[in-house]
């Protein structure tokens, strides 16, 4: 029998991005309060759970969590983890022996356990996600990875947690969600093993059906929350950015926004080097009088990162865009505030491995509550950072040298990845 690959391939689409209301969204700061949410829904879950994350560490918080989804398999609940080959490597051993001997069934996306795996095409693009969902009912999307809040991979152990942000969801974003989180568990399921995988399809009808069949599931999973009115008290939209055909949605989310911004822009983000338009986006808000504060680490994790955010620096303070650095911990979040009513959170950096490359996941909130919340935050944290003041770093032909060697490290590393084009 002939092998449909489009149709499986199609196992792990995700459905466009719209707002739906009647949904409930929390704001949750750090692993602090996400984890034990994150378990309690767990707990109380009926018959499924879908984990996708970039880093799943075995210290003590990410082993809570663990243990929770070990409990619902015991339960007889289907429970599905996906973990990013390259942000889960140096634990990934450890993950596997948590895991070994339960239900549990857990799947690693782009894996490295080969030499010659690094060298297949692809590799540079990550599942950067970070979802759980619990019974299509309770969902968390976020930039919090399963790793202790003080805890570095790099670093070891600091004495103050690092920025970071999720969301509880509950509603029928959910929905949306659970179809992503399934899409993420089965793109490396499907992709381990392709040759084996096509091998056994093409032997028996029967799976071939079964295939069919979860394609129809995946296309209209939930078919009652696309019914669900937009109802308050919260309309949300789940972007998801893939390599197939949502490629720039979060991206054009955030410009989009910024361009119609009236009195504020605050977009709190780790790693920072925007593409033309987001940058014109910026400038072109700060010019005709709206706030724009933008919120970077003063505790980098990276150099070369650090130095791409910084090349930007000079440029947005020319056109009176305000620029802070985090310096009391390390900065993760992903969040923004614009205006009174759009907010964001999730797992999408601006740079161009989030932009053009990961997969990635947020959640915009139009809400004026949530985005108050949000807001609150912001400025706590502008209180304890600094402000970057002052004449220009770097002028002449040293700024223009800074600004072209970033330029074209960055280009480079977006050519081996296999983009093309502007950015």
């Amino acid at each position: 029998m002939a092998l449909d690959v489009a149709r499986l391939r199609s196992w792990a689409t995700v459905p466009a991005p719209r707002f739906v209301g009647g949904n409930r969204v929390e704001l949750l700061q750090g692993g602090d309060e996400l984890f034990p949410r994150m378990v309690q829904a767990m707990a109380a879950a009926q018959r499924e759970i879908w984990l996708a994350t970039y880093i799943f560490h075995d210290d003590p918080a990410a082993r809570q969590v663990a243990d929770a989804l070990i409990a619902a398999a015991a339960r007889g609940l289907a429970v599905h983890v996906v973990v990013d080959g390259f942000g889960s490597i140096a634990t990934l051993p450890a993950v596997r022996r948590l895991f070994a001997g339960s239900a549990v069934q857990l799947e690693v996306f782009r894996p490295l356990d080969r030499w010659y795996a690094w060298l297949q095409p692809g590799q540079l693009r990550r599942l950067h996600q970070k979802l759980c969902v619990c019974d299509e009912a309770v969902a968390f999307v976020g930039g919090i990875n399963l790793i202790d809040d003080r805890h570095d991979i790099n670093q070891g152990w600091g004495a103050a947690p690092r920025l970071d942000f999720a969301v509880a969801v509950t509603g029928p974003l959910a929905g949306a969600m659970h179809v992503t989180a399934r899409a993420m568990w089965a793109r490396a399921h499907l992709w381990r093993g392709w040759r084996e995988e096509v091998r056994v399809l093409a032997r028996s009808q029967r799976p071939v059906l079964q295939a069919l069949a979860l394609v129809r599931e995946l296309r209209g999973a939930n078919p009652d929350a696309a019914a669900v009115p937009a109802l308050e008290p919260v309309r949300a939209a789940f972007l998801v950015r893939d390599n197939l055909r949502q490629r720039r949605t979060i991206e054009r989310s955030y410009v989009e926004a910024i361009r119609h911004a009236r009195t504020r822009v605050d977009l709190a983000v780790p790693y920072f080097y925007p593409g033309r338009s987001f940058r014109r986006a910026l400038r072109s808000a700060a010019r005709r009088g709206v706030r724009v504060r933008l919120l970077m680490q003063g505790k980098f994790d990276y150099r070369i990162a650090a130095l791409a955010a910084r090349a930007m620096y000079d440029d947005l303070r020319d056109h009176g865009v305000r620029i802070f650095e985090y310096m009391p911990a390390p900065l993760h979040a992903k969040v923004a505030v614009i205006d009174g009513d759009w907010a964001t959170v999730g797992s999408s950096n601006i740079d161009p491995l989030s932009l053009l490359l990961n997969l990635e996941a947020n959640v915009v909130v139009r809400d004026a509550g949530f985005a108050a919340a949000l807001a609150e935050r912001f400025e706590t944290v502008f209180a304890v950072s600094s402000e970057i003041i002052g004449a220009p770093q770097r002028s002449g032909w040293r700024r223009w040298l800074h600004s072209g060697l970033v330029a074209w490290i960055a280009t480079v590393y977006l050519r081996v990845a296999g983009i093309t084009g502007r950015y």
